[in-house]
């Protein structure tokens, strides 16, 4: 009789869940703290805008390297490694008193947390049979959208009975335990690992071809020729920039804008994040159901891809023109709650064309992502500054445009590898 498989992947992809659930929680806290630090120590929107953008460049200068490290040292050390890092400089953020120490402490907690999403992919691609995808991506983008769903509400709290920074101190202190608890318990290879059957190894890497783990170099200059490598950045930089607008500056919009107390806008911010994170998780399984249905990876991620950015931008447009504060909070809700679709997809995606080079492939995505990142804190602040906060939603919704013209070139079910071996061939 077939031993019952140990299905152990399934707990690392919760324990996924809550590392990225604590890594979002450790951004989303800084612009729940804005207008409270705005106002204790003297800064500006601009201010608050280089603050925000110092960790994306960190952040974005990390990913590429993190993916090619994932693939030479295994996404448990990588990752380990980076959570201690990135939680090491969320608890240094809380003794933060001028806006240079500010910077610098951002900036290197955007280095820390550089790496995650390139060791999860490889994580993701190693540990995932190939119809688990976009479930097993769901996870860590479930744990991403979390945060912010109780990040208002938690961070008010706590700023509320102990002051703001002691948010940092306790996240920082959550992020080393997590560290420690995936180096333990997440292998490299489920066949390392002592909770993992015989037959939970053979399904998991059933269909990868998976023949050894050596180590090899992504081949990038085949890949900087691809259009699918290209478009699937270009993509992500817009769905990345629509979302970092809300993460960075939604708190306070709701606050100048909508005219909400600080205690109205913890709970009318969780809302946008609370609808992306279940579009997200319903988003993956249904995107794998259809591709075990026999429907092409092509239609079933980028009809998904494309779908969620039109919907975003008709109602961030109908966001912006609301004159009824709770009809702002609901088209801005189904607006944010919509990209659940795209980011669903760009993940599944980018497994799908990289393949064993998936760390490096994550890595060059979010990059793009996150230069998206760099510039949605800094161009929001000029233009909510300059012409007022419908300016700025108006800006962020006709964005959208560029990514639905790019999904038209990701097409995810051509492999930027034809075959999986040492003799490389390039298709795309």
């Amino acid at each position: 009789m077939m031993k019952e498989t140990t299905n152990f992947r399934w707990k690392l992809a919760g324990l996924m869940f809550f590392i990225s659930f604590i890594s979002y929680m450790d951004r989303v806290n800084l612009s729940v703290a804005t207008p409270t630090i705005m106002q204790e120590l003297g800064f500006s929107k601009m201010d608050m805008g280089f603050i925000q953008t110092a960790f994306f460049i960190g952040y974005a200068l990390m990913q590429i390297p993190g993916g090619i490290m994932s693939e030479f040292w295994g996404h448990r050390r990588v990752l380990a490694l980076a959570a201690t890092w990135w939680s090491v400089f969320t608890a240094l953020t809380g003794a933060c008193s001028n806006f240079t120490v500010f910077v610098l402490a951002r900036s290197m907690f955007g280095v820390g947390e550089g790496p995650m999403a390139p060791a999860f992919g490889r994580f993701i691609y190693r540990w995932f049979n190939g119809n688990e995808k976009g479930r097993a991506s769901s996870f860590m983008l479930s744990g991403v959208f979390f945060g912010p769903v109780l990040g208002p509400t938690l961070t008010i709290a706590l700023m509320m009975a102990f002051g703001w920074r002691s948010v940092f101190i306790i996240f920082g202190g959550i992020g080393l335990v997590l560290a420690g608890l995936w180096y333990y318990l997440a292998k490299d290879a489920p066949q390392e690992s002592k909770f993992v059957n015989a037959a939970e190894v053979s399904y998991i890497e059933e269909g990868l071809n998976v023949h050894s783990d050596k180590k090899e170099l992504a081949p990038w200059r085949a890949f900087l020729g691809s259009s699918q490598f290209w478009a699937i950045g270009i993509q992500y930089f817009i769905t990345d920039y629509i979302m970092y607008v809300f993460l960075a500056w939604l708190p306070l919009y709701l606050m100048e804008a909508q005219n909400f107390s600080l205690q109205k806008m913890g709970i009318a911010a969780s809302f946008p994040w609370a609808a992306l994170c279940i579009v997200t998780a319903t988003g993956g399984y249904i995107s794998d159901k259809l591709v075990v249905a026999g429907v092409s990876r092509h239609k079933s991620r980028t009809l998904f891809g494309i779908v969620g950015l039109i919907i975003c931008c008709i109602t961030l447009y109908l966001g912006a023109v609301a004159t009824v504060p709770w009809m702002n909070v609901l088209w801005l809700t189904i607006s944010l709650g919509s990209l659940g679709f795209t980011f669903n997809a760009s993940w599944a995606a980018c497994l799908d064309i990289g393949g064993k080079f998936a760390g490096s492939i994550t890595g060059w995505m979010n990059f793009w992502g996150n230069m998206g990142g760099i510039a949605a804190p800094v161009a929001t602040a000029w233009i909510a500054t300059n012409y007022g906060w419908q300016a700025a939603i108006l800006a962020t919704a006709g964005s959208a445009v560029i990514g639905i013209v790019a999904w038209l070139a990701v097409k995810p079910d051509v492999p930027l590898i034809l075959k999986e071996d040492d003799n490389l061939e390039k298709i795309a």
